[in-house]
């Protein structure tokens, strides 16, 4: 393929980039550094810029003649984890969060390798434009972490500075052998919801508890009743969690509190199930706090909350056989995860198709001595873990040839 002719020359300056995008980190809505960054590098490729979209969000977009658009998505937030990979280029970053607390920095998602490989394939497009023909939109987006920065881009007029958008695609870093490509047509990735619960109880002394509503004993009755809700009311066959993260009450231990506040997160692959489980979570808090005494209505508060990413099946199946003619048998069909992604809410405003895949990052040597000791889940670190650390190569090399090819099956 002529357009990744180029591949071997960007090599150096992308394994840079990443190094320092992975030495310095920045949070959800904090990505000043990061933005500028990539605004400064899409502009050397010939791509018209827009930046503070949604925040610190950037968008490039380079037409070449008629034909269809394709937008063409990473993001660009860390998490508030402390490094732990014993890289050269670890970060040591602390930042003051929006809560006010000081955290440590890192990408421990691996956001800096979709970013620095969205750029690797934003200047292939452009040195080769001969090559190919329509309009590529290069979409970095802030606060995915979140899961309001796809609905921040959004709501900031997105869809104004965008010609008609006719596909969107996105992918990311998975702990899987690097260079293998992985897609999955349909719900792949859970729509998430958290919730805080608040529930009243009636305060006092420990030593008198007939006089009170204790909070912390109806919590732990609807913590119990809850774990029945996906095994007893949700259909065997449908994928559906709901976790207590969270329990805090009381101060002391020989006072009873006057409340509890509970914290839930509930992962599904479909509305009605999604529908269901809010309205099941509702009956058991409000019948638990009927069947204690409680004083005062419980409170419920959604937040932090993330779509269903359901890949379009023909966009997917056009994408799969792209990626089968030029990686061979390193692309393959992966199962649903219950991780979770705020993408969709792009194509899904700009009402369009869109797919979502995986790409491996973990050394393939060492995934294989571990999946033949029967130890991957122990040795190989996952998203999110403070040892998760993509290898260089093959991941940036295979993320930018999966995001061009991919590309260029509609361009």
């Amino acid at each position: 393929m002529t357009v990744l002719a180029g591949l071997a020359s960007i090599r150096g300056w992308q394994e840079e980039f990443y190094r320092d995008l992975h030495q310095h980190p920045e949070l959800s809505h904090q990505e000043h550094r990061t933005a500028a960054r990539v605004a400064e590098r899409l502009r050397g490729t010939g791509f018209s810029v827009h930046e503070g979209i949604g925040g610190t969000g950037v968008v490039g977009v380079l037409h070449n003649g008629d034909g269809p658009t394709v937008l063409l998505r990473a993001d660009m937030d860390a998490l508030p984890v402390k490094e732990a990979t014993g890289l050269t280029y670890a970060s040591t970053t602390t930042v003051t969060d929006a809560a006010g607390a000081e955290v440590p920095v890192m990408h421990a998602c691996g956001h800096d390798v979709h970013v620095t490989c969205l750029l690797g394939a934003a200047q292939l497009l452009s040195d080769r434009t001969e090559q190919w023909s329509g309009t590529a939109v290069a979409l970095f987006q802030p606060a995915e972490e979140v899961g309001d920065g796809a609905r921040g881009m959004v709501e900031d007029h997105l869809g104004e500075l965008l010609p008609k958008v006719d596909v969107a695609l996105a992918q990311h870093v998975l702990p899987i052998p690097a260079g293998m490509i992985g897609t999955h047509p349909g719900p792949f990735l859970s729509a998430a919801d958290s919730m805080r619960v608040t529930v009243h109880g009636r305060g006092g002394h420990g030593s008198m508890p007939q006089t009170t509503v204790d909070p912390v004993v109806l919590a732990a009755m609807i913590v119990i009743r809850l774990q029945t809700v996906i095994s007893r009311e949700t259909p065997p066959g449908e994928i559906a969690v709901l976790t207590v993260g969270s329990i805090a009450a009381g101060t002391k231990s020989n006072v009873i509190s006057d409340h509890a506040e509970l914290q839930l997160n509930v992962r599904t692959y479909s509305d009605a199930t999604r529908t269901a489980i809010f309205d099941a979570i509702r009956r058991v808090v409000v019948a638990e706090c009927q069947a204690s005494g409680s004083p005062k209505e419980p409170q419920f508060e959604l937040f932090d909350r993330f779509p269903l990413t359901d890949n379009d099946p023909d966009t997917t199946a056009r994408v799969a056989a792209a990626f089968s003619a030029h990686f061979g048998d390193r692309s393959t069909t992966m199962p649903m995860g219950t991780a979770s992604e705020d993408f969709s809410d792009i194509p899904n405003a700009l009402g369009v198709p869109y797919t979502y895949w995986g790409v491996g990052g973990i050394d393939p040597d060492a995934y294989r001595t571990a999946e033949q000791a029967g130890r991957v889940s122990q040795d190989i670190p996952v998203n999110h873990s403070a040892t998760f650390a993509p290898v260089l190569q093959p991941t940036l090399t295979t993320g930018t040839e999966a995001l061009v090819v991919a590309a260029l099956a509609w361009l």
